[in-house]
């Protein structure tokens, strides 16, 4: 069984899905770009981005039921390989004990000419 979930707090979809879907054990949030939740922006910056992205996948893991601690994959999207390091940094502030698996690649393009896109899947606490 699955369920769709939306989480108050969140930025809204770009597109036709939903920022969760929880299976059982396990939920698999959709890649969350650093966009304001509140007016659907995305702040300047590499940084900024990363901070944003991190802070609404933390919404919706919460939304659902989990946390940081409970993630147990996660793949990182980045518009230049570059920022690699600078999206590690703000990346270990928030999984600063045991670490997920992950996957991080550079891609063309983002939705939103977006610098950083982040997804998960993590276990319900």
């Amino acid at each position: 069984m699955k369920q769709a979930m939306n989480v108050a707090g969140a930025p809204a979809a770009v597109g036709p899905y939903v920022h969760a879907v929880k299976t059982g054990e396990l939920i698999f949030i959709s890649g969350q770009l650093g966009l304001d939740p509140e007016n659907g922006m995305l702040p300047e910056g590499i940084e900024a981005q990363t901070t944003q992205s991190l802070k609404n996948l933390k919404t919706i893991l919460e939304g659902c039921g989990s946390d940081f601690e409970h993630v147990v994959k996660t793949t990182i999207f980045l518009a230049d390989i570059a920022d690699f390091g600078k999206v590690n940094e703000i990346y270990a502030q928030y999984f600063n004990k045991e670490v997920p698996a992950r996957s991080c690649v550079e891609v063309a393009n983002l939705p939103k000419a977006g610098l950083v896109e982040i997804e998960a899947i993590a276990a319900v606490k």
